[in-house]
């Protein structure tokens, strides 16, 4: 009996040895195209050659080479990995089934702002209606009408749609605006107000030919309106706000900023996101005085600043920055500025500066002498600088003031192409891997 029970294992050992060798060699040469057509044209002289023989010995172990270390990246990524190397869209993006399960999104943050759980304990709310008739008594069914509600909620468009806002869109805590599945423009109107709330998550929009709007009356919660003044047309304005994450958002074109986080703001995450065509991009820190804007911390990581841009990637203020693994094709002025000794960390990024020989410099500080800003903690680790372009960096690199910049590892900036490959809004299919 035990001499049987001896074998039976054995057997099932073998098995098991031999599947996950078919397995593991699958895995590290599917993918790899090169070595196919090795394999195909060796196969086919097999006969007529020495069986020992390759036409270039060192170019196939290197490419086995390749393909065994590729394998293994991806199986670090994660069983059901995508291997894409973001870590953000490797948590989600795989599943086919990501309509049916929306909100695990919502564990998927990084950064300051990967707390923000945004309307993960609510229910869905669906939108099918492009309307904004009445910012005052908005109808069910359209968008304002769900952002002002007091409960928890995991917004989601009906179909596709162009929504043009009369008023600021004032949100209320706890809500998720998720555009995935739909092709949903925010545009031409007023846009996205976030005011003295927590825990919002801005998801797969098109937000962009923002206007200044206002002298009017707009409804924020179920039991609440009063006059709003004059709006500068930002695409999305944070005031005195914590937990906030913006993800995979496609942004251009606004009156005046296209992300603005200001008076008090902390606990950001500005991610996966697609700026293109504007003048300042990015606004973190309400003035040199307010000194509330101390405590504000925000990531900026895997984005991509594309065509069109001028200036402000960020532009920062007092707080805490940290600028990781963004891809930067585009600048006329300068990538990063700031002001009124913020500490800007630096990490895995691509910066291409444009043609223009004088403005190759990433850095700037802005209206600020020398003796004042070489004190400031900026730093420049790992970034790729490319034609010309370089980072002035200050200060003693005293380390509490980068670990307060510092909100998750960067990776290589060689990867830097890879990971921001798919910023800004998708094109998510039902049923499909998004």
């Amino acid at each position: 009996m035990a001499i049987s029970l001896r074998l039976h294992f054995s057997m099932a050992s073998s098995l098991l040895f031999l599947l996950l060798h078919i397995l593991f060699v699958h895995s590290s040469f599917a993918g790899d195209e090169r070595l196919q057509r090795f394999n195909s044209s060796s196969m086919a002289d097999w006969n007529v050659k020495n069986e020992h023989a390759v036409d270039n010995p060192e170019e196939i172990a290197s490419l086995v080479d390749s393909s065994i270390r590729n394998s293994t990246e991806r199986r670090n990524l994660g069983f059901f990995s995508c291997g894409t190397g973001n870590p953000i869209d490797d948590c989600w993006r795989c599943d086919p089934r990501w309509q049916l399960r929306r909100k695990h999104l919502a564990n998927c943050g990084i950064g300051f702002g990967r707390n923000a759980v945004g309307g993960r304990d609510g229910r869905y709310y669906v939108v099918s209606d492009p309307g904004d008739d009445d910012p005052v008594n908005p109808r069910p069914g359209t968008l304002r009408h769900a952002v002002i509600q007091d409960r928890p909620l995991w917004i989601v468009f009906k179909r596709d749609m162009v929504i043009t806002l009369k008023q600021e869109l004032i949100m209320n805590s706890f809500k998720t605006i998720d555009g995935r599945g739909a092709n949903v423009h925010i545009a031409y109107g007023a846009c996205i107000t976030i005011q003295f709330v927590t825990n919002v998550i801005i998801h797969g929009l098109h937000i962009h030919d923002c206007k200044p709007t206002g002298n009017a009356m707009v409804r924020s919660s179920p039991s609440h309106y009063g006059w709003r003044t004059m709006a500068d047309g930002d695409g999305v304005s944070i005031f005195g706000s914590s937990h906030i994450w913006i993800d995979h958002n496609s942004l251009s074109s606004c009156a005046d900023g296209l992300i603005d986080a200001v008076m008090g703001s902390t606990a950001i995450t500005i991610s996966n996101n697609y700026f293109t065509h504007h003048n300042e991009v990015i606004l973190l820190g309400h003035s040199d005085s307010y000194v509330r804007d101390k405590q504000m911390q925000v990531t900026i990581a895997y984005n991509h600043f594309g065509e069109g841009l001028i200036q402000r990637m960020p532009r920062c203020r007092h707080g805490y920055f940290h600028v990781v693994n963004n891809d930067y094709t585009h600048w006329v002025m300068y990538a990063i500025g700031g002001s009124a000794d913020p500490t800007i960390n630096s990490q895995g990024n691509r910066y291409l500066a444009p043609a223009n020989p004088f403005a190759k410099e990433v850095t700037k500080r802005v209206d600020t002498w020398n003796g004042e800003w070489k004190h400031w903690n900026w730093r420049s680790e790992g970034d790729l600088l490319l034609n010309g372009a370089y980072f002035t960096p200050s200060g003693a690199g005293a380390a509490a003031s980068y670990a307060r910049a510092s909100s998750l590892g960067a990776k290589s900036s060689s990867l830097v192409g890879t990971i921001t490959s798919s910023a800004g809004a998708l094109s998510c299919r039902r049923g499909y891997r998004c």
